[in-house]
Order: C-alpha cells, then structure tokens, then sequence
C-alpha cells in the first residue's frame, strides 16, 4: 500500500512539473525580422527566443540584404542588429533581457558566399567582446555556410544551423546548435485541417531524429496561421516560426500546450 502511495505521489508531481514546461516566446523564431520596421524591436519587446536576418557580403561589408539589388539600402548588420544588441547587454549588465533567465539567437541567413561572408562576420564581432562573451546570446549561422568539417575552425562564439535531412559526425555536431529543415519536403499542408498521416508520422520521425541528437528542432515555411502554429507545437518542436510576430506572442500566451518531454 505504501508503495502505490509513493507512486501515485510521484505521478502527480511529475505531472504538476511538466505542465510548467510549457511553450513561450523563449519559443518564437522571428523569421525575417529584418522587414520589420524597425527590425530587432518587436521581437524584442516579446522577448522572442529567435530572430532571423539574411546577410549578404558586398564590398566588404556585411549587409543585412536579401541579395544585390537591396544592397543599395545601405542598411549593415553592424547598424540594424548588433549595436542595438550591445546597447540592450550593456543595460542589462551583461545579459541580452532584463530577465536574466531569458537568451536569445541571433540567426544569419547567409545568401553570398559563404565561407567569406563568415570571415566577414567574424572580423565584425570581434570588434565587440561584449556580444561574444554575452551567454544569454548565441550568433547562429545559417543559409550559405562553409562545409561542415570546417565548423570546428570558426571561434567559439559561432553556432551552425544544421539540416535535419544532412548526417554529420560527432565533432560538426558539437558546433551545431539547431537541426532545421523545409516543412515541404515532408508534405504539402498549408495549415488548415490535420496533415496527412503519412506526412505526419514522417514529421514525426524527423523531431525525433534531432532531438535524439540531441539538438532543437525548427522548420521554417510553416503554416503562419493559429491551426499551423497549433500543429507545430504538438510536433514538439523548439522553435516556432512566424512573421506575426505580435500575433503569435498573443496567441502563446493563451494557448500554449506543455512541451513534450525531451
């Protein structure tokens, strides 16, 4: 009898400490942030655990650009991300968020070249100890990367975005933070109804593969709508992505199930 108590107690407690496991912003992937106006801030306001900027290499200079021709925007990773970033850690006295227990990524989609656009990068960080020994703030690379078995040679301050669908070996996986892939090439749903079992099941297998690894796991051309975000969530993921950003910190707060065990 003493034993069915103590399970039963366990079982409950168990229960109660996963039901405070549930998703937030600290979940949120602010995918192209920079179209925002002005970017950086809104994710920031709701403390989004991700944001998202394509980068682009021209004449030395790492802008925040989708390719050549919005280069002429004159807009700079320099100006539009890592000042204000470093502007928000010195307040903050060392920590991206006022709430100390909150991080957030600042993922770079590169679309030049990528080997020297991250040279680029890296010589442009370095100018600001104060972002790379941020703990609170991971720089994670993404888009046009170098191969793989080169990870390991870049500072310690750089993460890699990794393919769900690519195989890597133990050392390229200790420098790769996010395991991510496309949602259509797992299936077709455009977020409305329930997705095909078949497609489900291979969605599935896919978070199970990264998390396995143990790594997080995001998709990006994901349903931007409630029923997408919904599914999404009970796939397990750990990022969600979203342009609405306000929208989807509104919707997290009311309706954000707990996160399935890892």
């Amino acid at each position: 009898m003493k034993n069915l108590v103590l399970i039963f107690l366990l079982l409950i407690t168990a229960r109660a400490v996963a039901q405070t496991n549930v998703y937030t912003t600290a979940n949120a992937h602010a995918h192209n942030d920079y179209q925002h106006e002005p970017p950086l801030l809104a994710a920031y306001n709701n403390k989004f655990g991700s944001v998202e900027a394509d980068v682009y290499l021209s004449d030395d200079v790492v802008f925040v650009a989708h390719g050549e021709g919005d280069v002429a925007n004159h807009k700079t990773l320099e100006d539009l991300y890592i000042k204000p970033l470093l502007a928000y850690i010195k307040s903050n006295n060392g920590y991206v968020y006022e709430d100390t227990t909150r991080s957030l990524i600042l993922m770079l989609d590169v679309k030049s070249e990528g080997a020297a656009t991250l040279s680029k990068i890296v010589d442009l960080l370095l100018k600001y100890p104060d972002i790379t020994q941020c703990k609170s703030l991971m720089i994670l690379v993404s888009g046009n990367k170098p191969v793989s078995s080169s990870y390991v040679s870049y500072p310690s301050f750089i993460w890699f975005d990794g393919l769900l669908s690519n195989r890597y070996n133990k050392e390229e996986l200790t420098r790769i933070a996010i395991l991510s892939d496309n949602l259509r090439e797992y299936t077709t749903w455009k977020g409305a109804g329930d997705p095909p079992a078949k497609d489900w099941l291979a969605l599935q297998k896919a978070v199970a593969k990264g998390h396995d690894l143990g790594k997080k796991v995001r998709f990006w051309n994901t349903p931007d709508n409630e029923e997408g975000w919904q599914k999404v969530l009970e796939l397990g993921v750990d990022y969600i992505d979203t342009y609405s950003i306000k929208s989807l910190a509104e919707y997290l707060k009311k309706n954000a199930p707990p996160k399935i065990s890892k």
